[in-house]
């Protein structure tokens, strides 16, 4: 059954999350006005799948049940899977204007489905079986789920089984008949407190003498030992406030949160991986791969701050010079790149032993590596065009004061059609998009979600088949040395 957005809302109400901020607990994450954005914009992944505008992008077909399934839960059947895919990351992402929160799930469940048939095939084991009982309950209720890989790991210098703490990568301590006992914490972790499951998956590749590391499983969100401590973002506090005109973007957000595991039991039906160190460099490599094909949301939340540039310039009577088009040309044209980025490495997507279709590696990581660069120098451009007002505003409640407000309507005020307080608005939206609590997602994230640049810089060095490149250059010229 797919949920509906409120039906999610009140799904999350049944959750008996243990989270803090600000150093106390929040008793009701849902109502809490810090986090209410950010369970906005995944409720808008609910809501616009019950749109027959949106239906054919939104949703999909389940290869395990034959009902119509939120694609969120799907497993990827074709090469048209894998473009609807980023179809809907740039549509979200241009409704929400941030981090919408649930891809990561989906990329954790499809990678699973890919490396739980590769165990079994090499060892005889029986994690896809479990998967797929596992990938039926997903999908049959809906739910959301946070992919958990990026663990704290404390000195970089020294692999998990060295670490002066043990904890600093998660690990099993205990096997127990009936499951695993698990202790550790996953950092980052956007979109955490807004989900029903969590997938935890190991962070890098491992040997042998790391094999109590290399596990993976899936737990409620809410499961015993299970603590959300949230992350702060630039601005956060302006949500909370009670004119939200402050905050930009009026009715989304997101959030991330340390997620700490403090003696977790896992039972064995829930386990995907246990000691098969040999797998967790795939693991992680194939949802990387995913992830970052994923990153096709920034062209979204790119949409949405040219289009707040080209407001602002068209409030500030701008928008005819030169200079202004084209820079505004600049901006659609590194956001385009980045799209095309995300659907080459869908089009060249192959189909993986397990019947999943996988993306092809080397093209998302160039597509990612884009995402590094690109939304930074879109956001330098739009606070250009803005201007230095964007970061001197009074606050919203200057400009509804009885004393001052009418200096900062007179004074503030540009274009004779449009009110000031329209353009107070597009101005907050664009410093909420390039410095805000947005930015964590436009631009941070950007830089390090998935994996920082360097990673996927070793992987375009693995995936290039430069000899190749060399053979072709040399019998073109005519080199028949080997050297």
């Amino acid at each position: 059954m797919m949920m509906t957005a409120r039906q999610y809302e009140d799904s999350l109400r049944k959750l008996d999350l243990v989270v803090y901020m600000f150093g106390r607990r929040v008793e009701n994450p849902v109502d809490c006005q810090i986090l209410r954005p950010s369970m906005n914009a995944v409720a808008k992944t609910y809501d616009m799948a019950h749109e027959p505008e949106f239906e054919d992008i939104m949703t999909a077909v389940s290869h395990v049940s034959g009902e119509k399934i939120n694609r969120f839960t799907h497993i990827h059947q074709n090469t048209a899977d894998l473009v609807k895919k980023t179809k809907m990351g740039r549509l979200l992402g241009a409704h929400t204007g941030c981090c919408f929160q649930r891809c990561v799930g989906m990329d954790a469940l499809n990678a699973l489905s890919i490396v739980t048939y590769d165990i079994d095939r090499e060892y005889g084991t029986g994690y896809n079986g479990r998967f797929l009982t596992y990938l039926a309950y997903v999908q049959e209720n809906d739910l959301t789920c946070d992919g958990a890989m990026t663990d704290p790991k404390g000195n970089r210098a020294f692999p998990p089984h060295k670490q002066p703490d043990p904890d600093m990568y998660l690990r099993v301590v205990e096997e127990k008949e009936e499951g695993i006992v698990v202790r550790g914490a996953k950092a980052h972790q956007t979109g955490a407190v807004n989900s029903h499951e969590i997938i935890v998956m190991p962070t890098i590749a491992m040997r042998e003498a790391d094999q109590d590391y290399a596990v993976s499983f899936a737990l409620p969100s809410d499961a015993p030992g299970i603590t959300y401590i949230v992350g702060r973002q630039s601005c956060d506090t302006r949500k909370s406030e009670s004119d939200p005109t402050d905050a930009g973007n009026i009715l989304f957000g997101g959030h991330e949160a340390l997620v700490v595991f403090d003696d977790v039991f896992v039972p064995w039906e829930r386990v995907f991986l246990y000691k098969e160190h040999e797998f967790a460099g795939l693991l992680v490599e194939r949802f990387a791969a995913y992830h970052r094909q994923s990153y096709a949301c920034k062209s979204g939340v790119g949409d949405v701050l040219i289009g707040a540039a080209q407001t602002i310039a068209e409030y500030n009577g701008v928008q005819n010079a030169a200079h202004i088009k084209d820079k505004i040309i600049e901006m659609n044209h590194l956001n385009e790149t980045l799209y095309c980025g995300s659907l080459a490495c869908a089009a060249e997507g192959r189909k993986e032993p397990s019947g999943t279709w996988s993306v092809d590696t080397l093209l998302a990581n160039v597509s990612k590596q884009n995402v590094t660069r690109f939304p930074y120098e879109i956001a330098r451009l739009a606070q250009d065009i803005a201007g230095g007002l964007m970061v001197t505003l009074p606050s919203a409640a200057d400009f509804k004061s009885p004393v001052v407000g009418k200096w900062l309507e007179k004074y503030y005020a540009a274009h004779p059609d449009v009110s000031t307080e329209n353009r107070f608005r597009i101005l907050r939206l664009i410093e909420n998009l390039t410095l805000g609590a947005a930015a964590v997602g436009y631009l941070t994230e950007s830089m390090h979600g998935a994996g920082s640049p360097q990673a996927q810089r070793i992987m375009i060095a693995r995936q290039a088949d430069v000899p190749e490149k060399q053979k072709l250059a040399k019998k073109l010229c005519g080199i028949t040395h080997k050297l």
